[in-house]
């Protein structure tokens, strides 16, 4: 089995370290296997490279067809995520597709190639399996190859989704965190500049917007301040709010 080298992205690095496992546990479980490449991307890309894509290899060479591919834009990734299907290149010394693709895996060694796409969670995966001899991996679409990457994907996913709640969780508690202070930010307005409620909103979210900081920042300063050395400046970015 060829040493393993791994390349860094967007996602997490316990991303690249599951495509790791997938690409190494499938040169294991299939015989004809001499190496294997694990991608992963954002789905509803074009493939062509534009996109940020996970990457692990268990040898350069074998990365490297993946970067080619990425470079024209053709290849048996790309064939593989548009039809959804595992794209097979039984003799890559008599097949005629993705004539760069073709060169430099016959230039690695490599024969034949078969490239197992999964899709799920809005994330495009491709497993690529690569073999010495022609005809080697005619059966390994549809073989244990197939269930790791389910399971991977399926794990992948799983993640991602879990990532997105924490995340989503973060966001509500910071939000119900910083209303008491923006509320209270949204009184002194109202006292400084003799307005209703919206046109105090109004006016704290534009010196967030013109200031680049947070609405709860502002708020907080507004907060801390009383608004004592503000009535100028609030009442310029509300010159029409009605005075009382």
């Amino acid at each position: 089995m060829f040493p393993e080298q791994e390349y860094e992205g967007l996602e997490p690095a316990s991303t690249v370290r599951k495509l790791q496992r997938l690409a190494e546990h499938c040169v294991r479980s299939v015989p004809a296997c001499c190496g294997a490449v694990a991608t992963l991307s954002d789905g509803g890309g074009d493939g062509d490279g534009d996109g940020e894509r996970r990457t692990s290899a268990t040898h350069p060479d074998l990365a490297a067809l993946v970067a080619v591919q990425l470079d024209s834009g053709d290849g048996p990734i790309r064939a593989a995520l548009d039809s959804g299907e595992p794209v097979d290149a039984e003799d890559l010394l008599t097949d005629e597709r993705w004539p760069d693709y073709r060169a430099m895996a016959l230039g690695s060694g490599v024969r034949a190639s078969v490239t197992l796409p999964f899709h799920r969670a809005g994330m495009d995966i491709t497993l690529n399996l690569y073999g010495f001899r022609p005809g080697s991996l005619g059966h390994a679409a549809h073989g244990c190859a197939a269930i790791l990457g389910e399971e991977i994907t399926a794990g992948l996913a799983r993640d991602r989704r879990y990532r997105a709640a924490l995340t989503e969780v973060g966001q509500l508690s910071t939000a119900l965190r910083s209303r008491p202070v923006i509320d209270q930010a949204g009184g002194i307005v109202m006292h400084v500049l003799g307005c209703d409620a919206d046109e105090a909103y109004r006016v704290l979210r534009h010196v967030s917007q013109l200031t680049n900081r947070k609405l709860a920042d502002v708020a907080a300063g507004v907060v801390r301040t009383r608004g004592r050395g503000l009535e100028k400046e609030l009442a310029r970015l509300a010159p029409d709010a009605p005075r009382r």
